[in-house]
């Protein structure tokens, strides 16, 4: 049971007594500097800020300024990661490379539900020993609150009181997920962990049923109809909900009517509804390594919404008369009737480009065509070319990963991201246009210009791996590093470039004040083609039809957009977090079952205690510690390397990020989502 280690550092901490049956840790402090620190309480400045606490349970604190500061252990004061407190500064000291201070009041928790494995105590209480290792103390649940819990069940629970870091935590267990380590657990104690919840209230999924399966005539009469135009979907082999479709059919005069069809989901999904806020709650939809964590029941998310073949569907459309070389001449906007002929997979579709024939080859053919010139443009006005390769499991019936493997991208896969990237902007562009006349807000998805500070640590750190990219103070033009992004491809340290170049970026976001898309270097930009999983294209799709009504967005809920799409952004990377988080259970879990065996790798970070090393079939990163190497390493100030010191019986030796090394697994820690590496070069 984890609640302090036993020095940090000016406090010593004595442990006089301790119990399993009772939630008191009765610790004595030290104080091994001279002037205790109480007696500056009084005169201590304060600010706000919001706390991040590191798996070794120091606390750092961001001000709204923008300064840092470091917190110690044992004056974290209950501070939990993500708090919002007050901070009392303490005296700086010339010896300390950064300011610190105390907790000295909590103004808002960030997060008082956690995921942790059950261990037992023989009165039947329990401690609940968090999976998020930022939690640095276990949470005490008494009997009456266990819900017959059993040491090594992975649990639920929620911290109900914490006003003396002196003792645990005292909660209750919420819900028990299951046994800890089975794949289906973990699976949803992932998806507890990050804030979701795996399945619907019963008003939720009783609103679901009630929707009607017929398309009422009155209904179709309102629509335009595009049910005899060649319309297919493209998607992944395992989809089941399906948010777009294409419909393409050449006009008399060379251009194309192309046509880029949504689920209607705001048809079936109203503002004040159970089903409304149950998405809004949600606001996204989750992907794991082998389920999704839909933002609507499956009743809408994989019947109702989804753009099935052979069956008439509503859909809110983004129609183009477009030129084969994809320049827009017209746009519309409305909602419509459609009938999807086919569902392609991306591999299906690719087969059919490739052999140049099959079901629906010429409509195909001409799309491809379109997307190719709509990416050259994108690229000509500045575009970041962003690929990143994607590793997927083939899994046994029981969960364990069996095989790993990158997904390879296809020029299908392009295609179809160039054609929403040109309803997505199209839509934003016409909104705008609409707000300057008659005023409103908008849901844009934005993307601010990199930090200049980060693109001079990102060039520090290509130059160490032996790339010189041109720069204009600090500055790397979209153009030098779509070329660097390119130069890689194919080398050892691909995914550390790529990797290291998203890092340096700003977040996209979703927000109604509209900066433009850097990365995709459009003025306006937002999310229309998939309601079905986000959230924020249902909102867009209500705006945008306010706008084709030729009314304005009432004041009452511009406000209310604004708070709605800061939610969704924290949610989109709450779902991110789970879905990197199943992924590394599952690199962990497959490299489990190959202690000893060998594998080849490339070095992805350096630190003062080992080389951490991605291996290069699974993207799984782990340590190789300089303790279990021959000689004396250590890592080199300003190089991005480490040495090892020259001694009579070892030459020097220099390893240095991005090289190539061959590894043996030496552990794999399934709880704590670790790997061990040995260097076998």
């Amino acid at each position: 049971m984890l609640i302090y280690p036993a020095y940090y550092g000016k406090m010593e901490l004595e442990i006089l007594f301790f119990d399993r049956t009772i939630t008191a840790m009765k610790i004595k402090r030290k104080e091994t500097h001279p002037k205790k620190r109480k007696e500056f309480h009084k005169e201590m400045k304060t600010i706000e800020g919001t706390i991040k606490i590191s798996s070794k349970g120091f606390g750092m604190v961001a001000s709204d300024d923008g300064r840092t500061f470091a917190v110690e252990h044992a004056d974290l004061n209950t501070a939990m990661h993500g708090d919002r407190i007050v901070l009392s500064l303490l005296p700086e000291k010339p010896w300390e490379k950064r300011a610190v201070g105390v907790v000295k009041e909590i103004l808002l928790r960030n997060k008082m539900e956690f995921v942790g494995v059950a261990d037992m105590n023989e009165d039947g209480s329990i401690f609940v020993v968090p999976d998020d290792a930022r939690l640095y103390v276990d949470i005490f649940i008494p009997r009456t609150a266990a819900k017959e819990a059993r040491s090594g069940d992975k649990v639920f629970a929620r911290i109900d009181s914490w006003s003396d870091q002196k003792k645990n935590p005292t909660g209750e267990i919420i819900e028990i997920i299951g046994r800890a380590a089975v794949h289906d657990t973990e699976m949803k104690a992932i998806v507890y962990e990050q804030g979701f919840r795996p399945s619907f209230s019963e008003p939720v999924l009783s609103e679901a049923r009630a929707l009607p399966g017929e398309i009422p005539p009155d209904e179709i009469a309102k629509r335009r109809d595009f049910r005899g135009t060649p319309t297919f979907t493209i998607d992944p082999e395992d989809a089941k909900d399906f948010d777009d479709a294409i419909s393409i059919k050449e006009l008399p005069d060379g251009y194309f009517e192309l046509g880029v069809h949504i689920a209607d989901v705001s048809h079936y999904v109203r503002p004040g509804t159970e089903l409304d806020r149950a998405a809004e709650r949600r606001g996204t939809s989750i992907y794991l390594v082998d389920r999704t964590i839909p933002m609507l029941p499956e009743r809408l998310s994989n019947d109702l919404c989804s753009l099935n073949p052979d069956v008439d569907r509503l859909a809110f459309s983004a129609v183009f008369k477009i030129s084969p070389e994809g320049d827009v001449r017209e746009r519309w906007f409305g909602r419509t009737l459609i009938h999807s002929r086919k569902r392609f997979t991306y591999e299906s579709a690719q087969e059919v480009l490739d052999k140049k024939e099959g079901i629906l080859h010429k409509e195909l053919a001409a799309a491809e065509k379109i997307a190719v010139e709509l990416r050259k443009k994108k690229f000509a006005a500045g575009a970041i070319a962003f690929e990143q390769g994607e590793v997927r499991f083939e899994l046994a019936p029981d969960g364990k990963p069996i095989r790993a493997y990158t997904k390879e991208r296809l020029e299908t896969h392009k295609l179809i991201e160039d054609l929403m990237l040109l309803a997505n902007r199209e839509v934003a562009q016409f909104v705008a246009a609409e707000i300057k006349k008659r005023g409103g807000a908008f849901v844009y998805r934005v993307h601010d210009k990199p930090d200049r500070d980060k693109m001079i640590e990102l060039i520090g750190y290509l130059k160490s791996l032996g790339y010189a990219v041109p720069h204009n103070d600090g500055v790397i033009s979209s153009r030098d590093l779509n070329a660097l992004l390119d130069s890689i491809e194919g080398k050892a340290e691909q995914g550390l470039v790529q990797t290291a170049a998203i890092r340096s970026m700003a977040k996209a976001v979703y927000t109604t004040k509209n900066i433009g898309h850097y990365g995709l270097a459009f003025k306006h930009y937002t999310h229309f083609t998939s309601p079905i999983r986000r959230y924020p294209d249902i909102m867009v799709h209500r705006i945008l039809q306010t706008y084709l009504d030729k009314k304005r967005v009432p004041e009452k809920e511009i406000a209310a957009y604004g708070t709605i799409a800061a939610y969704a952004s924290q949610m989109e990377y709450a779902a991110m977090t789970a879905e990197r988080e199943s992924v590394k259970y599952k690199q962990v879990e497959y490299m489990s079952s190959r202690i000893g065996e060998a594998f080849d790798g490339v070095i992805s970070g350096i630190t003062d205690y080992g080389l951490f090393i991605q291996e290069k079939g699974t993207l799984a990163e782990g340590l190789a510690r300089f303790a279990d190497m021959d000689g004396f390493y250590e890592r080199e100030e300003g190089t991005y390397s480490a040495v090892r010191r020259r001694t009579k019986n070892l030459p020097l030796k220099r390893y240095k990020l991005g090289d190539a090394v061959r590894v043996k697994v030496k552990n794999a820690d399934l709880g704590q989502k670790r790997l061990d590496f040995m260097i076998l070069d």
